[in-house]
């Protein structure tokens, strides 16, 4: 039995594109226990795991978050290498779908309650950070947090002025050890919330704070979790994180029936009138419909391709409207011609010579932020002391030998720099007015 008297926190593993559980696990939380996010003194995450803390701490819309998830999965799906293309930047939709999805005043209702595990680069110890200024600064913490070095680039992101990588390199489930937090998983293993696979393997792996039993399920999972698998797929792990959520509260009474979902399955059976094709609200369905709608729309679901949605999904209404409309396929000519079997052989067989001109081609793009992060740091634009003055630009040409000697007195008409890198130098041109030279 949990007890809550002594208050409690969720701690959400970091998980790559597993973080799909996650959200089932925050949508049924938020449905059938609300009191457990909001009454929650902590909310830690990890990587994958930090996002959809900050989604919970700022109160964003969960389907919003993962219908972005979906999308950075097929737009990854869509290249050869998946997200090791060098034409997909993780690192900047993760920072765009943030900007998007979390509100103004996130870092406001973040601070002091949610924290985020990084990985300091300088000496790989483990740091929580819980004060965002604002949420710029919030959105900077969550990208150090999934930051994982090679997968997502070669120059880790910084926060505060200090650089860190993914936060489950040092510890995956932060605070793990403590006795009221609820630990989430999407790995089969000893956390509150996690799959109960139908294994009779006793070995298990401790990853960081994080327990995984050694079983296929698990090695499959972790394929998974920096290859994404396809929409159907994800739409069956948030069911499975969704189904876990519940098994625990109902394990440890703590499912509030006041408000049931309209969406769960009905003891009665599958048919006309009954189970979750019935529900009124489901995306897929009619209110009160006969037994001819009920065929009717069976058959129309059959010729959309998503049939199995409306039987076998056990979500939130605005979750599964979210797969519902990602599993339908609406590419267009080009995407169906390219995605033959000849076509996706043939591009395997060019990648050789096609890989060397996108690898340039994205080097290219994102030359202003290498540039950026390897450049000296600017001059101030204020002198720190009243008696300080900045130095002027000078051509190479108004230089002397004795430039670089410090000067015997004070009454200098130009002070000698700190150092070379306070000297801006400059070639003007024919029209421009040459400088006094200096006696």
């Amino acid at each position: 039995m949990f007890d809550l008297k002594a208050g409690w926190n969720l701690s959400f593993a970091g998980c790559g594109f597993l973080g799909i559980y996650h959200i089932g696990v925050a949508s049924c939380l938020l449905e059938k226990a609300p009191y457990l996010v909001k009454g929650a003194t902590r909310l830690y995450g990890a990587s994958a795991g930090a996002l959809t803390a900050s989604v919970l701490a700022s109160q964003a819309c969960i389907a919003k978050c993962c219908e972005d998830v979906i999308e950075v999965a097929k737009e990854a799906r869509k290249r050869n290498l998946g997200p090791l293309h060098p034409t997909f930047n993780l690192v900047k939709v993760l920072r765009s779908g943030l900007n998007r999805d979390l509100p103004s005043d996130a870092h406001i209702l973040a601070s002091g309650r949610l924290c985020v595990s990084l990985t300091r680069v300088s000496d790989g110890e483990n740091v929580l950070v819980s004060e965002f200024s604002s949420k710029e600064e919030l959105i900077q913490a969550l990208v150090c947090s999934c930051f994982i070095p090679i997968y997502c680039g070669l120059i880790p992101p910084s926060f505060k002025g200090v650089r860190y990588v993914d936060g489950g390199i040092s510890d995956n489930l932060p605070q793990s050890e403590l006795k009221n937090t609820i630990t989430i998983s999407p790995f089969s293993g000893e956390s509150d919330i996690c799959p109960r696979d139908n294994s009779t393997s006793f070995h298990e792996l401790r990853f960081t704070n994080t327990s995984i039993q050694m079983n296929m399920g698990n090695l499959y999972r972790l394929s998974r979790a920096l290859f994404p698998p396809e929409p159907k797929v994800l739409a069956d792990m948030c069911q499975s994180g969704y189904k876990d959520a519940l098994r625990f509260l109902q394990e440890n009474n703590l499912l509030m029936l006041d408000c049931p979902s309209r969406s769960l399955p009905d003891s009665s059976g599958i048919g006309p009138g009954s189970g979750p094709g019935s529900d009124s609200s489901s995306c897929c369905s009619k209110p009160a419909e006969s037994t001819k709608e009920w065929v009717l729309r069976r058959l129309r679901l059959l010729h959309n391709k998503h049939w199995w949605l409306d039987e076998h999904i056990v979500l939130p209404t605005h979750i599964k409207k979210v797969f519902c409309e990602a599993c339908q396929d609406k590419s267009g000519l080009y995407a169906r011609v390219s995605g033959m079997l000849p076509l996706r052989v043939a591009s395997y067989m060019l990648m050789p010579y096609t890989l060397p001109v996108q690898s340039a081609y994205s080097v290219a793009q994102s030359d202003r932020c290498l540039r950026k992060c390897l450049s000296v740091p600017p001059l101030p634009s204020e002198p720190e002391s009243p008696t300080q003055t900045i130095v002027p630009a000078l051509s190479s040409f108004d230089l002397h030998s004795n430039y670089w000697d410090i000067p015997s007195s004070t009454s200098s008409s130009l002070p000698a720099p700190h150092s070379p890198q306070q000297v801006c130098f400059f070639v003007g041109s024919q029209d421009e007015p040459q400088s006094p030279e200096r006696p």
